[in-house]
């Protein structure tokens, strides 16, 4: 699908909803492009890159009392247009229904053991995202996802995946969640999550972020190893924001084994939806050349509720 007849297909639906009086959702996008001097070993070198951009629709619509249609369809933007006629590819795509028993959608979702990372990741989708030593960073085709009622404080997510066929493998994630991950409704996000089997990975991850005034701070726990057997590896992360007005100063270091990776930047906001952002990340990998990046870039955010 080309960006054109996506936009078309947005615009028809929410001219569609334009003629109910009740609010149906909200179309969103974010742009976020940055210039990258990049050294991965054999010399350093420029480049433009689109990072976490993408282009969405939303929402839900009661259909009962207390009892929801909730849908979500997302695509990633290749702005640079490094992909080609590629250049959409496909995120989180789902409906289902919510009520007080919870939410239940199928579709294309995250996996319980992705979200347990919250907003910890600091660098979610740059050249230091936390996928870059570990495994479990995973968005599912054919699934279906449960998330509980909260109660006081706690929910329980779960994610299963068809097998596909008669000879396929079915996969299973699962967590337990404590607050809220933009840390608004609470100043502690927790969590507990495990993959069975998913991609090839069996892996348990605990995470925890705390904000005390303008000083976020949050570390995570990995263990992971093949399913069909192999040597388990575990590792650590640590990661620490401090909002000074004008600046948001980040840093953050993850470990599995001898693998490491180091990132340090800052954000500067120009307003509620834009920003200018400068990071530095160093990856080093046993047995691979060491990889560093320093970049600049700009990212903008914007939003039409329908």
């Amino acid at each position: 699908m080309n960006l054109h007849k996506l936009l078309l297909f947005v615009g028809l639906i929410c001219t569609q909803a334009m003629a109910d009086e009740q609010s149906q959702g909200e179309f969103y996008a974010k742009l976020n492009v940055d210039a990258q001097s990049s050294d991965k070993g054999d010399g350093r070198f420029s480049e433009i890159k689109s990072n976490n951009s993408w282009i969405g629709v939303k929402g839900d619509y009661q259909i009962a009392d207390a009892i929801s249609v909730v849908y979500r369809l997302e695509w990633k933007v290749d702005i640079t247009g490094e992909s080609g006629s590629d250049s959409l590819t496909e995120r989180p795509q789902y409906v289902g229904i919510r009520g007080g028993f919870g939410e239940l959608t199928l579709g294309r979702n995250f996996t319980a053991l992705w979200m347990a990372q919250g907003k910890i990741d600091l660098y979610n989708h740059y050249e230091g995202d936390i996928t870059k030593i570990w495994k479990g960073e995973n968005r599912l085709s054919d699934v279906a996802s449960y998330s509980s009622p909260s109660y006081h404080g706690f929910n329980v997510k779960l994610t299963y995946q068809a097998e596909k066929s008669e000879n396929g493998d079915s996969a299973t994630s699962a967590g337990l969640f404590y607050g809220d991950a933009n840390l608004k409704k609470s100043p502690l996000f927790a969590a507990l999550a495990h993959d069975f089997d998913v991609n090839g990975y069996d892996t348990t991850r605990a995470s925890m972020q705390y904000k005390m005034g303008q000083h976020v701070i949050g570390g995570m726990l990995q263990q992971q190893e093949p399913a069909d057997g192999g040597d388990s590896q575990s590792g650590a992360l640590v990661s620490y924001s401090f909002n000074a007005g004008n600046m948001i100063y980040k840093v953050q270091y993850q470990t599995l084994e001898d693998d490491t990776t180091f990132n340090l930047g800052l954000d500067y906001p120009l307003g509620d939806n834009t920003k200018v952002f400068a990071w530095y990340a160093q990856i080093e990998k046993e047995d691979n050349p060491d990889n560093k990046f320093l970049a600049l870039g700009f990212e903008h955010k914007l939003s039409y509720k329908f």
